[in-house]
């Protein structure tokens, strides 16, 4: 434990200075990887919800896999495998790569929904997953999951026009506090500032949607994501992604 909080701290400073190179990122992964995270971290992690995302894209996905259904844990990275691409774990090598990769957070949140349903969530269509990009050319996305009753919304933009917006156009998935009649629109259920090269790859995203179902599966809430996408916007996303590690070194001992 002690070798994953050494491993784990120098993997925050790199996130909280500059955004990994791939040799750097590569390098990492390969030292947090041996240290092989037991079921008891990944059941800890698994309560942090899509925070624990850059912890777990450098395990063994099999390693990973076998650790979340030792913890119990409402959603397993073999469901989501099967429910998402139609393949059993098995099947799939350990890059995770089988040839299914989504390009926008349209989507993401198709194949979210599809594994919402094949766990049984009622009207699934209700969970979307979002994504804020103002810190993407830096090597961040800020995500967020939210449950959304309403299959057409309309919103003010920043220059205080008013929009209707439904789930073909690609401003639907962000997360809007307010509707243009200021009533409350969205409530957020789990958020994350996540580097971009853990969400790549099918692998990153397999976590991702395997980390949102379980945050649905276990009834999660994040009251606290309006100041953060706040100070996201604003250029402090550095600051907001080194704290949510610290958060979850801490919890992870």
């Amino acid at each position: 434990m002690m070798k994953i909080s050494a491993l784990l701290l120098s993997t925050t400073l790199i996130v909280a200075c500059e955004p990994m190179t791939y040799q750097e990122e590569h390098d990492a992964g390969r030292a947090i990887s041996f240290a092989a995270l037991s079921a008891a971290t990944i059941s800890t992690g698994m309560l942090a919800g899509l925070a624990f995302l850059p912890f777990l894209i450098a395990e063994d996905l099999h390693h990973t896999n076998r650790s979340m259904e030792a913890a119990h844990s409402s959603a397993t990275l073999d469901q989501t495998y099967r429910y998402a691409y139609d393949r059993s774990l098995t099947t799939v090598p350990a890059s995770g790569n089988t040839g299914v990769i989504f390009r926008d957070m349209m989507g993401a949140t198709k194949h979210f929904q599809t594994v919402l349903r094949g766990h049984g969530v009622a009207v699934p269509e209700n969970f979307i997953l979002t994504a804020i990009r103002t810190a993407d050319r830096d090597g961040f996305t800020l995500y967020a999951l939210i449950h959304r009753p309403a299959r057409s919304i309309q919103v003010r933009d920043r220059s205080g026009r008013v929009r209707t917006l439904t789930a073909q156009d690609e401003d639907f998935y962000k997360p809007y506090r307010q509707d243009a009649s200021g009533r409350s629109l969205d409530l957020v259920i789990d958020w994350a500032g996540v580097p971009r090269t853990s969400i790549r790859t099918q692998k990153g995203q397999a976590i991702l949607l395997t980390l949102a179902a379980n945050s649905v599966l276990i009834n999660r809430r994040s009251d606290d994501y309006w100041a953060v996408e706040q100070r996201w916007v604003s250029g402090g996303y550095r600051g907001v992604v080194a704290e949510r590690q610290k958060v979850i070194e801490r919890r992870l001992g």
